[in-house]
């Protein structure tokens, strides 16, 4: 569908078109009239896994500001991001597609600093923060965008939002003291950044943006999405009060990486770098996330915010084995199999809190298997207006404690490594390895319900299954003529 078409469909701000679209609520503040709609903050953190949090079971630190988030919210244990790396994830949750059908399916690149046309949204791609915008809300972005450059169609000031400040490109993102960030389409360089000296920690200088986007938007309606880069590598973190809780805790093998690769002029830079304290700095990096959720969840507080806004937070896909991180010393994808590029549960199911005190009710835990793609409708029905085609079903009924529909079907694909699908049916998983090479090769079926970790293949006890579901997962993609599997599609997809 294209954009124009999109738009003209979505019957913005139309409390009848909420009603309409299968929700059959509307918030109290929007019924009375004598306030605003609510305000939507989305956090993302960048490679945390599964059992990173202690509210989702980590034992070896602790992340009190989160799990009071859960305590007064909402924690989901189904929700799955839309990818299994950063790039396709972002276009899932912004676009409302899985990478069945989404643009962006992967972290391909073919252009100058990671910047590949088959990384950027279109014109005609609908973003949550465009449909947001034309509902009313003031928009903003903080933190790791990575789906087009500046200029470009995909330029974050194009995709609905007012206000950007962070690293537009993702794969600069993996320098946490970076000599610039962006600030709009101004590229700000910063104090004491350069080759050798480590001044200005990018993450801690976001946070203080997403805190003033808050600030200063306190009496309008505001969406902030702020995509944190922690814990993603390189792996490194001020030598403050938060690292030194942690130096000397846990044993440590020092990690000296592999040399950074030659991105360009700007970004010849050892992203994996030596690292002598590598499991000390992690939990650092995590405990310093945590403290960021707990300032915005602080200042909503301090402003009287904090019933009119409505924070979701998850995780863009599992957690990483690069540049020291060790996700088996502390089990970081929950006991869950497999890392991030993989489809296995470890690499694409995620943390999910949602915490609107006063409209969710406190200290719930979901078991509805939702994901990325199911976020713009959820949004559209917070915010009170209709929307158009995508992938996903709003789980704002599951949030509000009433009856909830469910997919028929989550989907995935991911196109390195051989290629690889995944399918979750009900209580059944299917994934599917060296796609390139066989695209109608061996399915993997795994129950869920009595096997999370995967470790039990049944696909040769469920013949008809695995027949089901590879004709699901074929049916399940639109061609594309990047994403391909190898394979001769039209050039004219997305």
């Amino acid at each position: 569908m294209k954009r124009r078409e999109f738009l003209r469909r979505a019957g913005y701000g139309s409390l009848a078109a909420l009603t309409a679209s299968g929700t059959g609520w509307i918030h109290p503040s929007c019924k009375s009239g004598r306030k605003k709609k609510p305000n939507i903050i989305f956090i993302l953190a960048d490679d945390l896994g599964y059992g990173d949090l202690s509210c989702y079971g980590q034992r070896k630190f602790a992340t009190p500001h989160l799990d009071r988030m859960a305590e007064e919210g909402m924690r989901f244990t189904d929700h799955y991001s839309g990818s299994t790396v950063c790039a396709p994830a972002r276009c899932s949750l912004m676009t409302g597609y899985h990478t069945g059908h989404a643009r962006v399916r992967g972290n391909y690149a073919d252009g100058p600093y990671g910047w590949g046309a088959c990384l950027e949204l279109r014109q005609e791609d609908v973003t949550a923060a465009e449909l947001l915008k034309k509902a009313g809300y003031v928009t903003g972005v903080f933190g790791k965008w990575g789906l087009g450059f500046p200029g470009s169609e995909g330029d974050p000031l194009k995709q609905g939002f007012d206000r950007f400040f962070g690293y537009n490109c993702q794969r600069y993102a993996h320098r946490y003291y970076p000599a610039y960030l962006w600030d709009n389409s101004e590229k700000v360089y910063l104090e004491g950044n350069d080759w050798s000296t480590t001044k200005t920690y990018a993450p801690d200088l976001i946070q203080q943006k997403a805190i003033e986007f808050i600030r200063k938007n306190k009496d309008t309606t505001f969406f902030a999405f702020v995509p944190m880069v922690i814990p993603h590598a390189e792996l490194i973190v001020p030598e403050d009060e938060i690292f030194q809780q942690y130096q000397g805790k846990y044993p440590e093998t020092a990690y000296v990486g592999r040399p950074g690769a030659d991105y360009g002029p700007e970004m010849n830079i050892s992203m994996y770098c030596s690292q002598e304290h590598p499991h000390a700095t992690f939990a650092a990096m995590v405990h310093r996330l945590d403290t960021h959720v707990g300032e915005i969840m602080d200042i909503l507080e301090e402003l009287g915010l904090t019933e009119n806004t409505l924070i979701m937070f998850s995780s863009d896909n599992g957690p990483h084995m690069e540049g020291g991180a060790d996700p088996d010393f502390f089990n970081s994808n929950g006991g869950l199999r497999g890392y991030k590029r993989d489809l296995y549960e470890g690499g694409i199911r995620v943390p999910f809190i949602a915490s609107w005190p006063g409209t969710i009710p406190g200290g719930h835990i979901s078991e509805h298997p939702s994901a990325f793609w199911d976020v713009l409708p959820t949004l559209a029905g917070v915010a009170g207006f209709a929307y158009g085609e995508c992938d996903g079903i709003s789980f704002l009924p599951e949030l509000l404690g009433r009856e909830q529909r469910k997919h028929s079907y989550l989907y995935w694909e991911f196109h390195e490594q051989g290629g690889k699908q995944a399918l979750i049916v009900d209580h059944w998983k299917a994934v599917r390895l060296n796609v390139g090479e066989d695209p109608s090769g061996p399915l993997e079926l795994y129950n869920l319900d009595e096997d999370p970790g995967e470790e039990n293949n049944l696909s040769k006890v469920n013949p008809d299954l695995v027949e089901r579901f590879s004709r699901m997962m074929e049916e399940a993609r639109e061609p594309s003529a990047k994403f391909n599997f190898g394979r001769r599609e039209n050039q004219e997809a997305p």
